[in-house]
C-alpha cells in the first residue's frame, strides 16, 4: 500500500499511467465492451466500476489542456442526444475534480472502438452499465511557479 494512491490503482495500472505520454490516452470501460479483443494493454479491474476509477485515475493523471475534448464517452446508438446514468455520473465527476465539463464530448460507437484500440492501455472493469466508457487524454505537468 502506499500513501495518498487509492487502492484500485494497481501496480500494473500506475505503471501504465507513469509510462504515457502528452496526448496518450487510457480508456476506462465497462463490463460489455470488448476490451480483451481491443486492448494493446489490458488491465483488469473487475471489482470497480467505470466512475470510481475515473476517480481514481483523475486524481492523478493530468488531462490533457491543449485539445477542446479530451474526455470522450460513447454515445447511445440511434439516440446520440440520450445521456446514460453513467455518463451523467462522468459528467459529476468531472467537475468535482475541478475540471471543465466542457472537456467532456462524446463520440459514436464505432469511432469510439477504433479510438479504444488506439489507447495505450484499456481498464476493464466490472460496470454492467451500458455505455459506462471514457476515453482520457493524459495531459502535461507545468513545472512549479
Amino acid at each position: 500500500m502506499l500513501r495518498g494512491i487509492d487502492p484500485l490503482l494497481t501496480a500494473d495500472l500506475l505503471h501504465a499511467l507513469r509510462a504515457m505520454g502528452h496526448g496518450d490516452t487510457i480508456t476506462i470501460v465497462d463490463a460489455n465492451f470488448p476490451a480483451a479483443a481491443c486492448a494493446r494493454r489490458l488491465i483488469t479491474a473487475q471489482g470497480s466500476d467505470v466512475t470510481t476509477m475515473f476517480r481514481a485515475i483523475i486524481a492523478i493523471l493530468p488531462v490533457d489542456d491543449f485539445i477542446p475534448k479530451p474526455l470522450l464517452t460513447m454515445q447511445i446508438v440511434g439516440d446520440p442526444s440520450t445521456v446514460p446514468q453513467a455518463v451523467a455520473e462522468l459528467h459529476e465527476a468531472t467537475t468535482a475534480a475541478g475540471l471543465d465539463t466542457g472537456s467532456l464530448g462524446t463520440v459514436e460507437r464505432h469511432e469510439f472502438y477504433r479510438r479504444a484500440r488506439d489507447s495505450f492501455a484499456i481498464v476493464a472493469t466490472g460496470d454492467r452499465r451500458l455505455y459506462a466508457n471514457i476515453i482520457i487524454t493524459k495531459g502535461v505537468l507545468r513545472p512549479a511557479g
